[in-house]
């Protein structure tokens, strides 16, 4: 909850965040801007995120980019730098196949405009803003919060 959660503690969190709310803004650092995907986690592979796109999609060439994440109640975020790249393994998409995403495939797996984007994760910032009740009474009353009582901020090389 505060400064003395562990880097890895506040990476579960980051990843707990994410399975309740997996909305993420992703784009290419070589331009363009990032629009929102919904990221698919597969407990196989950690340190990575999956998205389902047309093969027209902006990121769908891969490269170098950047996803940031916003927790549902603004109590989490998270800047991940990475690549981009199509993993379009037949058994991975089996995997990972569900009906939200069938709702944007009419023709299935087999929809030849699908492809399966991975995001492999080199680095990530991430900040918790859980501030404690004793940091909240402050902010109203004009003290100062203490470490103790504030967020949490980690930079990490892993999230899984």
């Amino acid at each position: 909850m505060a400064d003395q959660d562990t880097p890895q503690q506040v990476a579960e969190t980051f990843l707990a965040k994410l399975n309740d709310s997996p909305f993420v803004m992703v784009g290419l650092t070589s331009g363009g801007h990032s629009e929102p995907m919904t990221a698919q986690l597969d407990d196989d592979q950690p340190n990575t995120l999956y998205f389902f796109a047309g093969r027209d999609n902006r990121i769908a060439g891969g490269g170098e980019a950047m996803a940031q994440f916003v927790g549902k109640g603004h109590d989490f975020f998270a800047c991940l730098a990475g690549t981009v790249s199509q993993d379009n393994d037949p058994a991975q998409i089996d995997k990972l196949w569900n009906n939200q995403v069938e709702a944007w495939f009419p023709g299935g797996k087999s929809d030849p405009n699908l492809t399966l984007l991975r995001f492999d994760i080199d680095s990530a910032e991430l900040w918790e803003t859980d501030i404690s009740l004793t940091g909240r009474v402050k902010m109203l009353f004009g003290g100062t919060i203490t470490p103790g009582e504030s967020s949490s901020h980690a930079v990490v090389n892993s999230v899984g």
